[in-house]
């Protein structure tokens, strides 16, 4: 039984859940712990009464505790990245890679604790300074997503705790391995009790919990796009701090003048590699006439070369969806595709292996219509759709044409149209010529318009949200 950890105490849960794997379902990797609507309010007032003494403890306590979580994390990347390859259904090396990358979140959080910044200013009025400091807002409540069981919650967790502030951490439903492992790691850091806390279980209880308590002073939530809109309507009618990351539709427009085979690989990588399930997945391929039937052959041509199966079976390429639920969307999606009228060219049907699991091959549609359902909603799986553009104005415009704007990509070998291109799409992240997905881990994330609410992510920029600005005036 693995257990909640509320005021630095591991705490039985009011029920219990099992932890599936999706690339065999026989094989259950635990049990864990489901707390209720009063465990989470004690986890909540577990970090209030923790906060006072915490941001008072000082830079070196929160540098010291981040940096003991990043080597841990770093030395067990194999061990761990093997648990979230099994819990989440991604292949083994990017489970092993996103670990890693967890543990350096942790540790450049960790440099960070030791840089909080501010200013002094001089007043207009003589003889009198402005200070201008960053502090801590307080408890935040932190409600992360499946399909990045460890990254997600470390580049939640390390910022809140590197500036001073107490956590709860509700990690997925499905994938509270990962959550639970970190969440140990952390309880062994040195940490005084209550400052972080582990509160499994339910979105419609736990989450319900953070949102309406009104000890919560801050929400950072990763999730669906309508999650994200309840999350908004419940926490922002009483004023929580919110941050709101929701997905994506990422266009990846592919001029005439691109290198074919790097347009091909940046589509194939970005658009079908952990399964398609990341909210910067390329999902929409915009190609000019000019090299479209090319571009299709050369996708339908990679995509019959990947091996999809066990998430830790030797050169697996794409893992398995991760659960019954998310399978039966994405195949709904590709009937409704087909139903559209788009060319289903590859793909899209359930697949078997040795193990019973939920396994799909990656599907790929042709002749796609831009309103078309599979061209605008966000499906969160190996399915992608090519939409062929006249020239460039028509293909910029066919990538702003969504309600997301979380991250876009062009290949091309014109140096004016990716600048041009940089420049006007409206997306959180540009990329030229590499997949859409993948961020590095110093730099801010985030997109516009219904991808994202609310400050940055990552990097420097995390501050905007797990810090409040102070402006003081002192006169002689």
């Amino acid at each position: 039984m693995r257990n909640n950890f509320i005021g630095g105490a591991w705490t039985r849960g009011a029920d219990t859940r099992d932890n599936i794997n999706p690339s065999d379902t026989t094989d259950v990797i635990g049990e864990y712990a489901q707390a209720d609507a009063a465990q989470t309010a004690d986890a909540i007032t577990a970090a209030r009464r923790a906060f006072p003494a915490w941001r008072a403890a000082g830079i070196q306590a929160r540098a010291d505790a981040l940096d003991v979580i990043g080597l841990e994390l770093a030395a067990r990347k194999e061990e761990l990245g093997r648990l979230l390859s099994r819990e989440e259904g991604k292949t083994l090396p990017e489970g092993i890679a996103e670990v890693n990358r967890a543990a350096q979140i942790f540790r450049f959080f960790a440099g960070e604790a030791l840089r909080p910044g501010g200013e002094t200013l001089p007043s207009v009025r003589p003889g009198m300074d402005v200070h201008i400091t960053r502090e801590p807002v307080g408890v935040v409540g932190i409600i992360t997503p499946w399909n990045f069981p460890i990254a997600i919650p470390a580049w939640k967790i390390a910022p809140a705790l590197a500036h001073g502030n107490c956590v709860v951490f509700k990690p997925a439903d499905l994938v509270p391995g990962c959550g639970w492992a970190l969440a140990e790691i952390i309880s062994r850091s040195g940490l005084p009790e209550g400052v972080f806390n582990l509160t499994m279980g339910r979105g419609s209880v736990v989450g319900q919990t953070l949102l309406e308590s009104a000890d919560v002073d801050a929400i950072s939530f990763t999730g669906s796009e309508n999650t994200g809109a309840r999350v908004m309507a419940t926490a922002g009618a009483r004023f929580a701090k919110l941050q709101l990351e929701m997905g994506g539709k990422n266009p990846l427009v592919v001029l005439d003048d691109a290198d074919l085979d790097r347009a091909v690989e940046v589509a194939v990588q970005g658009a079908y590699f952990s399964t398609g399930q990341r909210c910067t997945a390329s999902s929409r391929f915009i190609v000019g006439k000019g090299i479209h039937d090319r571009f299709v052959a050369g996708v339908q041509e990679r995509l019959a070369g990947l091996k999809v199966d066990d998430a830790l079976a030797e050169g697996t390429d794409i893992g398995p969806v991760v659960d019954g639920n998310q399978l039966e969307q994405d195949l709904a999606y590709v009937d409704i595709g087909r139903q559209e009228g788009a060319r289903l060219v590859c793909g899209g049907e359930r697949l078997q292996r040795d193990h019973d699991g939920f396994y799909m091959a990656p599907a790929l549609f042709a002749d796609t219509d831009p309103a078309m359902r599979i061209a605008r909603e966000e499906i969160f799986g190996p399915v992608a759709c090519v939409i062929p553009a006249d020239d460039y104005e028509h293909a910029l415009t066919l990538a702003n044409d969504s309600p997301f704007g979380l991250s876009a990509g062009i290949c091309t070998t014109s140096l004016k149209h990716a600048s041009d291109f940089r420049q006007r799409v409206e997306a959180g992240m540009v990329m030229v010529n590499t997949p859409t997905a993948g961020v590095d881990y110093h730099v801010p994330f985030g997109g516009r318009k219904g991808s994202s609410y609310g400050s940055r992510e990552q990097g420097r920029y995390a501050a905007e949200f797990f810090t409040t600005v102070k402006t003081a005036y002192v006169a002689p």
